[in-house]
């Protein structure tokens, strides 16, 4: 089965994740900082929803890192 996703975008996930468990936190941790539900924070790690750059920059700024880390 093929990811719906392009390769570019699945690099971008992948830095995602990494970028959270590198800071330590949880998604659920994540979700409570960012006023939204551990979903939210799971749908765009997966996939399922598209991270738009203003949730980006919300991300960024939490993980500490800069926009740049998350090109593909």
């Amino acid at each position: 089965m093929s990811s719906v996703h392009t390769k570019r975008y699945q690099e971008f996930l992948q830095k995602l994740r990494q970028a959270r468990k590198a800071a330590g936190l949880t998604q659920a941790q994540v979700a409570k900082t960012l006023k939204k539900p551990q979903s939210f924070v799971s749908k765009c790690e997966s996939g399922e929803r598209r991270v738009d750059f203003a949730e980006l920059q919300a991300f960024a700024r939490l993980y500490r890192r800069p926009l740049d880390f998350f090109k593909a």
